[in-house]
């Protein structure tokens, strides 16, 4: 018995074995046929239909001023406090309602730019801000 017998051809392989790789892409072949119809996740819903149309329906914007002697301005026309509440609860019943523009004279007294807001807030109007001038360096 001869052991560790050997050939003395130290010959170089010249061909690649190509079954292993042939294998190789058929699994991988067969990995991405079974996974891409499970990787679509869409939903198939009936969208509503739209206009491309802007809508413009911006509600009016009452501006309500106070002036430094504690009298109040409806639009640029005097009102008196007592008509106040009258005018703000008529605006607060429309549909869209205005939004309320307060502008206050900054030498006025607080109490009268509360008093209007109060009386907007009773009458059920939500939109309610304030204009002030940007400060100049």
């Amino acid at each position: 018995m001869a052991f560790g017998t050997q050939d003395d051809t130290d010959e170089v392989m010249n061909e690649i074995n190509m079954t292993p790789l042939v294998d190789v892409m058929l699994v991988l072949l067969i990995i991405f046929i079974i996974t891409i119809p499970v990787m679509k996740h869409s939903v198939n819903i009936d969208l509503p239909r739209a206009t491309n149309q802007p809508q413009d329906m911006k509600p009016e914007t009452i501006r309500l001023s106070v002036d430094a002697q504690g009298d109040y301005f409806w639009n640029e026309r005097q009102v008196t406090e007592a008509e106040l509440p009258g005018l703000l609860a008529a605006e607060a019943a429309k549909n869209p309602q205005p939004e309320l523009h307060i502008r206050g004279d900054k030498a006025v007294r607080y109490e009268k730019v509360a008093v209007a807001m109060a009386a907007a807030q009773q009458a059920g109007l939500h939109k309610i801000g304030f204009i002030t001038e940007p400060r100049t360096p």
